[in-house]
């Protein structure tokens, strides 16, 4: 008969077990992440060099604005179908209904989450790619874990351990490295309304920060695949309902005209395609990864965008990476593994005790 040590110890083993297994997934779903966020910046950019945005005069500021608006609008919508297929093979449309309409308690997150992910993050990132360019769209967004990490902390008192931060900060040294030479070199703000791409950046950042922040508080209540369903149910609504219909009436610039032109011009089309099978897949993959190991890890892991993004970017111009590119691999590379090696069992307990979000 076994003794109480051998059952505390079988526990203790099988507790193990089911922590490294977590967190095994955990680091899974934000690789999965990394790969399509940096694919994305490819059709993200393209996009750009189609009709009808490629006839939009770079000074042209306000047109450009109204045209990101549009293309980011379509882009949710596609993701949106991408999604329901998600969904519907997994068989969890009946749980993506179940909590939208679960506003007071849980959707209302979702829907903060889409305002910072959609119309400043998403919006953003498309403005740096079309008034600077794809280099700085993403060096500014690497920036993102340590808002999401520092607004979990104060919000919902996430733990940040010494070797979790240490991992951040050497992955964000790492896109630093990729991207800086490369930023620097194509800093100019005195023309074509470059500072706007500036601006977006930095908006990109701090959206996808407060995002996952934001989403984490739904995603402890709900079932991720069809949280982030309802974050794209949101954002379509608040482009399309309320966004894009004040800018055709309150504004000169042909809304309308452009949603029709984007949508009858094949190319254009295929490149948002792309884009929003990217990010469909990505942000499932994103918030997954939030209830395994914790917002602050898993945007630090998906931080490894970077890298791909410079593999994809690469493939696709036939421009071989510069030295830095190799540094840069070396130190997001190092800092994931210093982020995974940390014991399954502080990666599980993410939360103080008697601090974390109450069940609805």
């Amino acid at each position: 008969m076994a003794t109480a040590e051998t059952v505390d110890g079988l526990r203790t083993e099988a507790l193990k077990a089911h922590y490294a297994r977590l967190q095994r997934w955990g680091f899974a779903w934000a690789l999965w992440t990394a790969v399509l966020w940096g694919a994305w910046y490819v059709p993200g950019t393209a996009l750009w060099y189609e009709k009808p945005y490629v006839d939009i005069a770079a000074d042209d500021m306000g047109l450009r604005l109204a045209a990101t608006a549009v293309m980011t609008w379509i882009h949710a919508i596609m993701i949106f179908g991408f999604l329901l297929l998600w969904n519907g093979a997994l068989g969890k449309i009946p749980d993506y209904g179940r909590t939208i309409v679960r506003f007071r308690r849980i959707s209302k997150w979702y829907a903060l989450a889409s305002l910072c992910g959609g119309p400043l993050a998403i919006f953003g990132s498309y403005m740096a790619m079309g008034f600077v360019g794809p280099v700085f769209a993403a060096v500014t967004s690497l920036f993102y874990p340590v808002i999401g990490a520092v607004v979990a902390r104060l919000w919902f008192k996430e733990k940040i351990t010494g070797r979790a931060a240490l991992g951040m900060a050497i992955i964000i040294m790492g896109g630093i490295a990729i991207y800086g030479p490369g930023l620097f070199g194509e800093l100019d703000i005195s023309s074509n309304h470059a500072w706007l791409g500036y601006v977006g950046g930095i908006m990109s950042a701090i959206g996808w920060g407060l995002e996952g922040a934001v989403a984490a508080r739904a995603i402890d209540v709900s079932d991720p695949d069809a949280g982030i369903q309802c974050r794209f149910t949101f954002e379509i609504f608040f482009w399309g309902l309320l966004i894009l219909p004040f800018l055709a009436l309150f504004t000169e610039y042909p809304i309308g005209t452009l949603i029709v032109d984007t949508m009858t011009h094949g190319k254009a089309v295929l490149w948002i395609l792309l884009a929003a099978a990217c990010h469909a897949y990505c942000y499932t993959s994103f918030y997954k990864s939030f209830t395994l190991i914790g917002v602050g890890r898993g945007e630090a892991i998906g931080n490894l965008y970077a890298i791909f993004a410079l593999i994809f970017i690469a493939a696709f111009t036939l421009q071989l990476p510069e030295w830095y590119f190799l540094i840069g691999l070396v130190l997001t590379v190092l800092g994931s593994f210093v982020m995974f090696s940390e014991p399954a069992e502080s990666v599980a307990q993410l939360r103080d005790i008697g601090t974390g979000v109450s069940t609805p």
